[in-house]
């Protein structure tokens, strides 16, 4: 019986602290970011959505809109809303792009792009239609 090789892979390394924090920073946001668009009368429809695109923090729904979430934590509103760049928005676009293809349904929605800038100490800003989908 023949024996299989053992892989020659190297372990994989462990992520650095700094990229570990900043993670479970996004993952806070994210959590009070949909904490608000609840509390607001939105439906979370699903978050952390992944796509060829890249990925949309939260995708929700409130009456005839489809709103595609981008949630950006930093230090003060003006730093988060720069952080929201053209390549983020083309990607954001993309995806909703993607997402309408798999749900056909959602087609006739009224499809909208927000901002939700997580800031310290403050409860969580929610910019309504902060983008269009021009390219």
């Amino acid at each position: 019986m023949a024996r299989r090789a053992k892989s020659l892979k190297a372990p994989k390394a462990a992520p650095r602290p700094e990229r570990v924090k900043a993670f479970r920073l996004g993952l806070s946001a994210e959590s009070r970011a949909a904490m608000l668009l609840v509390a607001k009368a939105y439906r979370i429809i699903a978050r952390r959505w992944k796509t060829p695109f890249g990925e949309v923090d939260i995708v929700a729904r409130r009456r005839r809109s489809l709103v595609f979430v981008e949630v950006k934590a930093r230090g003060n509103d003006d730093a988060a809303m720069e952080a929201v760049t053209d390549r983020a928005k083309r990607r954001i676009i993309g995806a909703a792009e993607f997402w309408l293809a798999q749900h056909p349904e959602d087609v006739n929605a009224e499809i909208r792009f927000d901002v939700i800038t997580v800031v310290p100490g403050k409860i969580p800003h929610h910019i309504a239609n902060a983008f269009d989908a021009t390219r």
